[in-house]
């Protein structure tokens, strides 16, 4: 089945999108919650660094979390110490995100949507994009916040060549199934604290 078969007409997509996204935010919230200790943002790093292994040198995109988000900062400092990392910066609506260079301890301001960004640093192209998510099924679809800035970066950079495209979130967030849009990009893998998920 292609995903153009599966995505709603046009007036139900918004709906579909807007009563999961709630769904998945109520789910990744309480995972946080259920997991206050830490130790399955640190089993989810842990998995995430063997996953990378190969990809050690290359330059990773990771992201500064906000709200709920899984925070694997910890695994990026770790990727920076044998090559270059960097995060997201939004500069324009409707466009691609730029990935700046970022290090443990480097100087922030509040970017676009209140997410901090390198006050300065060099502009990057990522192999690897560890991707934040709402949600994600079985099927490597990852739910987001509804701007479409990571379905244009990955959609740009695979037309460039081969990046690795990795959720990172809790088991609580999969969901049996995303509402699809043609333009949306599947991921390469998700990690939890189960584990990687390859697709």
């Amino acid at each position: 089945m292609t995903r153009d078969a599966e995505t709603p007409p046009d007036g139900r997509l918004a709906e579909a999108k807007a009563a999961a996204r709630a769904e998945a935010l109520a789910r990744r919230k309480a995972a946080q919650a259920a997991a206050a200790d830490g130790g399955a943002a640190r089993r989810i790093e842990a998995h995430l660094l063997t996953l990378l292994d190969e990809f050690r040198g290359a330059p990773v995109a990771g992201y500064l979390p906000i709200g709920s988000e899984v925070d694997v900062t910890g695994a990026m400092a770790e990727l920076s110490r044998s090559g270059p990392v960097a995060v997201p910066v939004v500069e324009a609506k409707a466009a691609p995100l730029r990935f700046r260079e970022w290090r443990p301890g480097v100087a922030t301001r509040p970017g676009a949507f209140g997410v901090p960004v390198p006050e300065q640093g060099a502009w990057l192209e990522p192999r690897v994009v560890i991707v934040p998510l709402l949600a994600f099924d079985p099927r490597g679809f990852r739910l987001g916040y509804g701007g479409g800035f990571y379905d244009r970066t990955l959609e740009a950079l695979r037309r460039r060549g081969r990046v690795l495209a990795v959720g990172v979130a809790y088991e609580a967030q999969l969901l049996p199934e995303i509402p699809l849009e043609p333009t949306d990009q599947p991921l390469d893998a998700v990690v939890t604290e189960r584990g990687p998920r390859r697709f």
